[in-house]
């Protein structure tokens, strides 16, 4: 399957290319030239199938003609080690688990799934110095850390906002070493992503390294996050007896968002989406205005999703043609401030004992206000709530256990290195750092 740029139809690039590369030529994001629709048998037979055998499923439908079988499922099988639990926590409204794999929090699959993707490429190119750049609110850059951590040939340079990210987030990528190197910006999450991008056009250093991206804007990270979905699915079919199934997704960047309206578009049958926004509502006032108005991000207890211009928009208006009333159709936008996060967190807690992270509280309170009477909700729950120790306890008033695989990344040292928010002198840095 060919990949065009959200820019210009007319760039195409191999899955090879989209996925060593990262962005298209023109900067624009990669698409796949169409999105295959899975059998109708395939969903009469889900809740009989495990977690990667659904996942090899939507995986090769992808990324099977460019890469053979084999490989594909070993990619599938090293990357889905864990299982992903379905909770009942309110009345209709279930709670996905998406926080099981080394870093807690659901990138760990996109992350884990690109970086052995990648590593098959570079080895079919016999490349060994390729760079990897990945900007964070938080949780993307512990994910991509972990999941390429000691990959041959492979060097991760983590942009995070210096002050803006949890001490648990931190730790996961700044205590890591051999491969992986933290830049800590004075600035935010837009401004680490701005310099991201710019150094993808940046030719003389482009001549210099070979670079990629591993956030979501890469088909490698965004795509394998369809598997969310589907496995929600053959949970909840089991006892799900009509198709008024609804998906709420904590919505930063919107690569997750993204990729469940690929999984609704290969034929699972999900009514609506909520999309849940912290004050950082670009997004959710698109949603209701038709307009779309990228803003600088404000800092929020719900960090990850601390996004003011949202990379995944532009996939998001090309899946849909531009169409605005298409868009609203599918998903309804939510927004929260701190206060409301909170009182969330510890409304839940005290009626039920469930334990939110500050992003799964969005999208459950979103289910809450917009959920219809004989629709079954399912929540994105997308980090552990211990990654959040300070705020989750203040809102519960109590203490929570720190799972001991999380909590050994706080007794490390950290390593970083301090930069202004100025691309030249981030050039230098990753040039001298290399």
């Amino acid at each position: 399957m060919l990949y065009y740029s959200t820019k210009n139809k007319d760039t195409k690039a191999s899955l090879q290319e989209a996925v060593v590369n990262g962005l298209a030529p023109d900067r624009g994001l990669y698409m796949p030239e169409h999105i295959p629709q899975l059998p109708a048998e395939f969903f009469e037979e889900i809740v009989n199938k495990s977690l990667p055998e659904i996942a090899s499923v939507v995986a090769k439908a992808f990324f099977g003609d460019d890469i053979n079988k084999d490989n594909l499922d070993s990619i599938v099988t090293e990357t889905l080690n864990f299982d992903i639990p379905l909770k009942e926590i309110d009345e209709d409204i279930y709670v996905l688990e998406l926080f099981h794999g080394p870093t807690f929090a659901f990138k760990d699959v996109g992350a884990r799934f690109m970086a052995r993707m990648l590593s098959f490429f570079i080895k079919e190119r016999k490349q060994d110095d390729v760079k990897v750049l990945v900007a964070t609110s938080g949780d993307t850059g512990s994910a991509v850390a972990n999941g390429f951590l000691g990959v041959d040939g492979i060097q991760v340079f983590v942009l995070y906002p210096s002050g803006k990210v949890s001490k648990m987030q931190e730790a996961q990528f700044t205590t890591l070493g051999q491969n992986i190197v933290a830049i800590e910006v004075d600035g935010t999450f837009d401004d680490c992503q701005s310099l991201v991008k710019s150094a993808f056009m940046d030719e003389e250093l482009n001549i210099q390294l070979n670079l990629t991206s591993a956030n979501s804007i890469n088909v490698a990270r965004f795509l394998p996050q369809s598997f969310y979905y589907f496995c929600g699915f053959a949970q909840i079919a089991k006892t799900l007896n009509d198709r008024n199934l609804l998906f709420s997704v904590p919505s930063g960047n919107l690569g997750n968002l993204t990729a469940g309206l690929f999984a609704k578009r290969m034929g699972l049958p999900v009514n609506r989406f909520f999309a849940a926004n912290n004050r950082n509502d670009v997004f959710y006032k698109y949603l209701n205005t038709g307009e779309y108005q990228p803003k600088p991000s404000v800092q929020t207890i719900a960090n990850a999703m601390d996004v003011g211009a949202p990379s995944n928009f532009d996939r998001i208006l090309d899946l849909y043609g531009g169409q605005h009333e298409s868009i609203s159709r599918d998903i309804k936008g939510f927004s929260y401030n701190d206060s409301q996060i909170e009182e969330t967190i510890s409304n839940l807690y005290k009626k039920s004992g469930y334990i939110l992270d500050p992003h799964s509280a969005c999208a459950y309170q979103a289910l809450k206000e917009g959920k219809k009477p004989g629709e079954t909700g399912i929540l994105l729950a997308t980090a552990h709530p211990a990654k959040f120790r300070e705020t989750v306890e203040r809102c519960i008033d109590s203490k929570i256990e720190i799972p001991a695989d999380l909590e050994k990344f706080t007794l490390k040292q950290k390593h970083s290195y301090s930069i202004p928010n100025d691309f030249n002198i981030f050039k230098k840095a990753l040039i001298n750092l290399t």
